[in-house]
């Protein structure tokens, strides 16, 4: 079940083949028991002028309570789901909402205080600057980051390089982005994408067997001693080494595709390199 507060949005709701023409952002905050650092992530994004949609992923009763709360200030959704369906189906939830209600592009950004607010408007004026691609943090990590955490990122790294066939993809766990909503609506309304910790791996290697293009902005990340992590060693895991078996597959069914761009791309580059040299060889002369 969803419940959908009130919101004030920046423009009235426009379909997907108008947004390319609006640059209209929000932010979207997936939240599970957060109720110690959820109002003051929510208190940086808006005094970075964005709108919020908050969507509660089957909080206890005191989260419950305070996402309420701030769900009655201006420009702050407020949605639910009934039981806890896992990181990814909230990101989802929120990213059909902002669309729903006009929004052009979505900051994905966590509840726990992680992330550098500091960097929102970094992120999104670069959002504005290229409207169609997907704006992608880099994380910095302080010694704050569990090692088990850090080792697992490099594990990930490696299988999404192989699913790609490419190095495009710097950091795929980051949840500190900015997706632009016409090019990543299409993909969550036609494949299943993961809805647990795995949602931020899958949807950057389908999007990028999209052709989306990416940015990646380096970003501080920091792991507060009394933060809350719902990050479970062992099942997540589990969850992540399954993901990647079946993006492999998905990577051989693609193949020639994936191939092909790739040759294309060099062949873009080289004529790019042949002009390149042409125009300075003219201007010599």
């Amino acid at each position: 079940m969803l419940r959908l507060g009130p919101l004030q949005v920046q423009a009235p709701a426009a379909s997907i083949s108008t947004m390319e023409a609006l640059f209209n952002p929000c932010a979207v905050i997936p939240v599970y028991n957060h109720e110690r650092t959820v109002a003051a992530v929510v208190a940086k994004v808006r005094e970075q002028g964005l709108p919020v949609v908050l969507v509660d992923d089957g909080c206890s009763a005191a989260c419950a309570q305070e996402l309420e709360r701030l769900s009655r200030m201006p420009q702050i959704c407020l949605l639910k789901h009934s039981v806890n369906r896992g990181k990814g189906a909230a990101v989802r939830t929120g990213l059909l909402a902002a669309a729903e209600r006009g929004f052009t592009h979505a900051l994905q950004i966590d509840a726990d205080g992680q992330h550098s607010l500091d960097d929102i408007r970094i992120f999104i004026e670069d959002a504005r600057a290229h409207p169609g691609t997907v704006i992608c943090g880099r994380p910095v990590f302080d010694e704050t980051i569990p090692p088990s955490r850090l080792y697992g990122r490099y594990f990930s790294h490696i299988f999404v390089w192989a699913e790609t066939l490419s190095l495009d993809i710097v950091d795929s766990m980051c949840g500190f982005r900015v997706y632009p909503l016409k090019e990543t609506l299409p993909l969550l309304q036609k494949s299943h994408v993961r809805s647990r910790m795995d949602f931020d791996t899958e949807i950057l290697v389908r999007l990028h067997w999209r052709d989306v293009p990416m940015r990646w902005l380096k970003t501080r990340v920091h792991y507060p001693p009394d933060g809350v992590s719902h990050f479970r060693l062992g099942l997540d895991n589990v969850l992540m080494v399954t993901l990647h078996l079946r993006l492999l597959c998905g990577m051989l069914l693609r193949l020639p595709l994936l191939v092909s761009r790739k040759f294309r791309g060099k062949r873009s580059s080289s004529r790019a390199a042949v002009a390149e040299s042409s125009a300075a060889d003219v201007h010599r002369r």
